[in-house]
């Protein structure tokens, strides 16, 4: 039997964390089994990047999957939830090349074998850091299994993949239109371009017919992109230019001549309606060029300078000063007719922030639309559900629209492109194993692609990857497809659509039976946090401050489907005090149960109305958390253990049961009692304990009756005879009556100003038989609870001279006020104060009137003078109400 330990006054979570997380893993309670004989449940954690740090995102993240993962343990589940990072190619590289330019050198000096060492003994150094802050956060990961996109096993993975889409012909090399980040020197795929609307401008410039009098105008954001002009094209309904497609055109600012092509892709309204061609520098125009057999002339190169071929007047310059020489050129020329102001979306790097260039290359590709069509497929016949389903038609959208996925990338960290070129013959070869020789020629010169692939190549692989694949392991038959994946919304595309691609294909199934897709954390106004604003909230200083539970549990408490959070310090501080009250709780309960530790564990012959209300109350809570986890509404199952906790067991039944505890009533009384407050606190941690696992922990160690960790326990039953957790709708009532009558009398004594300490008489005149034996048998409750020295049901009763009434489900109370309240000085503390309401009043009304206030103050103060003038008519409605209620009283004396 284990000895009763007191509690600390108060929790401190620190210290308890560390402790309970180092017990976790050391007992391996994390681990999952490769075979057993348990329903298997598993997740693989959306791979954080190697250079990450721990921000709101991921602490959200975090936690919902844990609680996923706590709850299926407790339900009896064999889980895994498999952990790892991605190499996070630009990012990774931007770092150390970063640091190698600290200390004066580049990547180019150093070279390529030695800079990728470079790279690991960074990830070596550094990578593992949010992997330990993902461990502040309570995560039962499988840490062992921990991978990284970079392991043996997962290249591996990767090659096979590359070699099998390549020889069924889903991957190609070709010349496209790609979009390239000059700064990371790079190509990107379209996922990896953030658009933002920048004030720039629109160029009208005049094209001079080769032949005759007169041109074309037409209007461009990129001037510097004329000089790799091929084509001027016209719409051939558009009547402005009937008779000029066919007809020949002088490139202002080149000695060339292009011709003017019609083609309905031309958009009569923009600009002056006649477009410029550029196939190497714009990817609509590319399709064009195609389309009509036009030239591609590269004027902007890959370090975002003009080419030799923009000519000898621009080659060399960065392409934006570039823009102003041409420009300054036309005006010279007199071909520059109108500059418009004009703002548009312009693409950036993800990673840098470069203004992309959209940039002809040579580049490798996936042929996405037979993929994406299995992946649609998958979602319509439900074998993958997307949650809120919401989602469902932006996915399909997406799918639907593919483009082929560019996946090279111009970098050194990553996988290297598993694709050699003979010198002697120029056949491309691509196995499993690096080649000796040419299977063509039996040539020997072969020299690999210098790319790597996309990082996202990698991830799609990630829920089979991480379990073995392509090797045949019982990991992956008991845990494939996966149970969930929780992820946030702006990788639906970059990484949740091309697992769904690659699972399909490579496995024949669906790499997970659900998707749920969380919401966003916005600060308290709910604007997006960025350390530009200055709103970002660092999880790590919440943590150090309020605990991880209480963190977690205000995530939780606030995770409602298809609805951003709104987070604060002091929402979170409010569930520290819901964590101290629960901490409390144990306080007053663990001495008890302790003293009767037989009586605790064994149940009793008969229990009291009062316990089976609660018991009745914890049996519709499990019935309602488990399901609302299993859906993912954890807002709903974190909502429902609150207000059980805090309200329903702390606030009313612990009250009620304390004389039972503490007066001298029978040894079978108190047995039950202590038997039922055992196992309900039992029942209160086990179902906490997915949301805040450390200070459930470490309540579970003091109960006597407990054995070995919480994480072992069984969730609880919501209808299990043996423990007395069942539903009772009569003691439900019974004790909502109580809860009534108690409320109602507390209410009074707050409206009238009456100390709670103040002893009271009370009436109640019942709404029927049933209610009056109710109340006649809980009176000895109810007077405890509501401190009073007397109360008669009556239901004949008349309501007595200067006493304040109220009515409970048709059961009228009366509250006498006989010599306990001054009627005529409490009228004249009221009209007081809310003659100084009214005098505060008029100062804000008169404010919110004022013109030039309203035109000059910020926003913010406005907002602050309007919330404190509905403070203040809330107020003064209260006292109001109670000076009302005060006459009321006066009149029938």
């Amino acid at each position: 039997m284990k000895p009763y330990e007191e509690l600390a006054k108060a929790y401190e979570p620190k210290d308890v964390e560390k402790r309970w997380y180092e017990f976790w893993e050391s007992e391996g309670l994390f681990s999952a089994q490769e075979k057993s004989g348990k329903p298997s449940y598993s997740i693989v954690i959306p791979p954080p990047n190697v250079t990450g740090m721990l921000h709101m995102g991921h602490a959200l993240n975090a936690t919902l999957q844990d609680i996923l993962c706590r709850f299926h343990k407790l339900s009896g589940y064999n889980v895994l939830w498999m952990p790892g990072t991605d190499h996070a190619g630009i990012a990774t590289q931007n770092v150390v090349e970063r640091k190698l330019a600290a200390e004066g050198t580049d990547r180019h000096a150093v070279g390529r074998e030695k800079f990728v060492e470079r790279v690991w003994e960074w990830r070596k150094e550094y990578g593992g850091i949010i992997i330990k802050q993902l461990k502040r956060m309570g995560a039962m990961c499988d840490w062992p299994r921990e991978r990284f996109t970079m392991d043996e096993g997962l290249s591996r993975a990767v090659r096979k993949v590359f070699v099998e889409l390549y020889h069924h012909g889903l991957i190609y090399q070709g010349d496209y239109i790609i979009n390239w980040c000059p700064r990371c020197r790079t190509a990107l795929a379209d996922l990896e371009v953030e658009h933002e609307p920048l004030a720039g401008h629109l160029y009208q410039i005049t094209y001079p017919l080769a032949e005759g009098e007169g041109g074309l105008t037409v209007a461009t954001t990129r001037p510097e992109t004329m000089l790799g002009d091929t084509a001027v094209a016209v719409n051939p309904e558009d009547p402005r230019y009937s008779g000029f497609s066919g007809k020949r055109v002088k490139l202002p600012l080149t000695d060339r001549v292009i011709p003017v092509i019609a083609d309905s892709y031309v958009d009569l309204s923009f600009g002056t309606g006649a477009l410029k061609v550029t196939p190497a520098h714009d990817p609509n125009d590319f399709t064009l060029g195609q389309k009509h057999g036009l030239p591609s002339v590269k004027v902007i190169g890959d370090d975002g300078r003009m080419t030799e071929e923009a000519g000898a007047a621009y080659a060399g310059m960065d392409r934006f000063e570039a823009r102003k020489k041409v420009v300054a050129d036309l005006e010279a020329l007199g071909l520059l007719q109108k500059i418009d102001k004009h703002e548009h979306a312009v693409g950036h790097c993800y990673r840098c922030k470069t203004i992309v260039e959209p940039n002809l290359s040579k580049q490798w590709f996936v042929r996405t639309k037979p993929l994406a069509d299995l992946a649609i497929e998958a979602v319509r016949d439900g074998r993958t559900r997307i949650v809120p389903d919401t989602w469902n038609k932006t996915y399909f959208d997406w799918l639907e629209n593919i483009r082929d996925w560019c996946i090279s990338r111009q970098i050194w960290w990553g996988h290297r492109i598993p694709a050699w070129t003979c010198a002697a013959c120029g056949q491309i070869i691509v196995e499993m194993e690096d080649p000796v020789k040419c299977p063509h020629c039996e040539g020997t010169e072969l020299s690999q692609d210098t790319d790597v692939l996309d990082t996202w190549f990698s991830s799609a692989l990630w829920p089979f990857s991480t379990m073995g694949w392509p090797d045949q392991t019982d990991l992956l038959h008991t845990f494939y497809p996966t149970s969930v994946l929780v992820t946030a919304f702006d990788i639906l595309f970059f990484w949740v659509a091309r697992m769904m691609m690659m699972g399909i294909w490579f496995l024949k199934d669906v790499p997970f039976r659900d998707v749920y897709i969380h919401a966003l954390v916005r600060d308290a106004e709910g604007k997006k946090m960025s350390k530009s604003k200055g709103n970002v909230i660092d999880p790590l200083e919440v943590i150090d401050v309020q605990g991880t539970d209480a963190f977690r549990f205000t995530l939780a408490a606030f995770a409602a489907q298809g609805r951003d959070i709104k987070l604060s310090m002091e929402r979170i501080e409010g569930f520290r005090h819901f964590i101290n009250k629960l901490w409390n709780a144990a306080r007053f309960a663990l001495p008890h149960i302790h003293a009767r530790p037989e009586a605790a564990a064994k149940k009793p012959a008969s229990r009291s109305v009062l316990d089976r209300y609660i018991l009745s109350r914890l049996s519709r809570v499990i019935a309602k958390v488990g399901p609302d986890i299993k859906e993912y509404r954890f807002n709903e199952a974190a909502g429902a253990l609150y207000q059980f906790t805090w309200h329903e067991f702390c606030d009313w039944y612990l009250e009620a049961v304390k004389p039972i505890l503490y007066q001298d009533c029978t040894d079978e009384e108190k047995d039950a009692a202590v038997n039922t407050l055992a196992t309900v606190f039992q029942g209160v941690l086990t179902c906490l304990h997915p949301f805040t696992p450390f200070v459930t922990e470490e309540l579970w160690q003091k109960l006597p009756q407990t054995e070995g960790s919480i994480m072992k326990a069984s969730w609880p039953s919501s209808d299990d005879p043996e423990t007395g957790i069942v539903a009772d709708q009569e003691a439900e009532d019974t004790i909502a009556l109580v809860v009534g009558v108690v409320t109602a009398v507390r209410n009074i004594r707050g409206e009238m100003n009456i100390s709670p300490s103040a002893v009271l008489s009370a009436s109640v005149r019942p709404s029927g038989e049933k209610d009056a034996a109710g109340l006649s048998r809980m009176a000895g409750m109810i007077k405890n609870l509501a401190r009073l020295s007397e109360l008669s049901v009556d239901g004949a009763a008349h309501r007595p001279k200067g006493s304040a009434t109220a009515v409970f489900a048709g059961n009228e109370i009366f509250v006498s006020l006989s010599g306990v309240l001054d009627l005529a000085k409490e009228t004249e503390r009221l009209q007081k104060e809310i003659g100084k309401l009214d005098k505060d009043l008029s100062k804000t009304s008169a404010k919110l009137n004022n013109e030039d206030f309203l035109a000059k103050a910020p926003e913010e103060v406005r907002q602050k003078v309007v919330a404190q003038q509905e403070e203040l008519a809330e107020k003064r409605d209260k006292l109001t109400a109670t000076l009302d209620r005060i006459k009321e009283i006066q009149a029938v004396q």
